[in-house]
């Protein structure tokens, strides 16, 4: 009995198939760091940047304790499981618009123990899911609400330990914090540091009365488009009556001297 035999040709043709149907290798862990299913620990490594070699599945990364100073445009590769990314104690100064595209699906970012000073609300936009935020211990004098409000999900967020300007500046960020209480965490250690006489003084002590005169003094934006109508306005006005007024002088005063003409032709035709 025969048994068949399949032609010499029909095996090197089938090879690329069973190549392409074999699952591709998951990405190596990063040299510096070490890594178990689904987490991957950066930690203390003396790292500048964020290793890009990250397998897809991702779930956790901890980068704290580093040098990393700036997040630049897409500094992280997509990582669409990625729950949580810890970066405490870096020399983050910038964190760039566009910096954390691709983690969408992040829940919970510590930023603490940085040099942050500014915040723009560009960063957070990708973060549509974050429940908690952590931005303690940085540079912070003064935070827009509208960088928050970018953060639907948002049910914790970490503050403490910066150097709060509390001045009228700060009147937006602290409606915002009255209107949130239950999101604010360590509330008491949120504190003034600047005016000196307000040093140390809890920001969420103050009232409504304390900003009655930033209330009162300050302008919105319709306020000064109304300037700026009524300034030049005005302005050209003013000269118009100006030279109205002295229009009617001159005038005023010619009719004066003719009239003395009438009474005293004499001493007219002198002159």
């Amino acid at each position: 009995m025969c048994c068949w035999r399949a032609p010499g040709p029909v095996l090197p043709l089938l090879l690329p198939l069973l190549l392409l149907l074999r699952p591709p290798p998951s990405p190596a862990c990063p040299p510096a760091c070490r890594c178990s299913p689904g987490q991957v620990d950066c930690s203390e490594r003396g790292l500048r940047q964020v290793p890009w070699s990250l397998s897809s599945n991702t779930s956790a990364l901890w980068l704290g304790y580093n040098f990393i100073t700036v997040l630049g445009p897409r500094s992280f590769p997509p990582l669409p499981a990625l729950r949580l990314l810890s970066l405490p104690h870096n020399r983050l100064e910038l964190i760039h618009g566009r910096a954390l595209l691709g983690l969408g699906a992040l829940q919970e970012l510590d930023l603490s123990n940085n040099y942050l000073s500014v915040l723009t609300p560009e960063i957070f936009v990708p973060l549509t899911g974050l429940a908690t935020l952590n931005l303690g211990s940085n540079r912070l004098e003064e935070l827009e609400p509208v960088v928050l409000s970018t953060l639907p999900q948002l049910q914790a967020l970490y503050l403490q330990d910066n150097p709060w300007v509390c001045s009228c500046s700060i009147l937006s960020l602290w409606r915002w914090l009255s209107y949130n209480r239950d999101k604010v965490r360590d509330k008491s250690l949120l504190l003034c540091r600047v005016p000196e006489q307000l040093n140390k003084y809890p920001i969420m002590a103050f009232g409504d009365e304390s900003f009655r005169q930033c209330q009162e003094t300050s302008l919105r934006s319709e306020h000064y488009i109304t300037f700026f109508i009524i300034g030049p306005f005005s302005f050209l006005a003013s000269i118009f009556f100006c030279t109205f007024m002295g229009s009617v002088v001159v005038f005023y005063h010619s009719l004066r001297r003719e009239s003395r003409c009438w009474r005293r032709p004499r001493i007219c035709r002198v002159h």
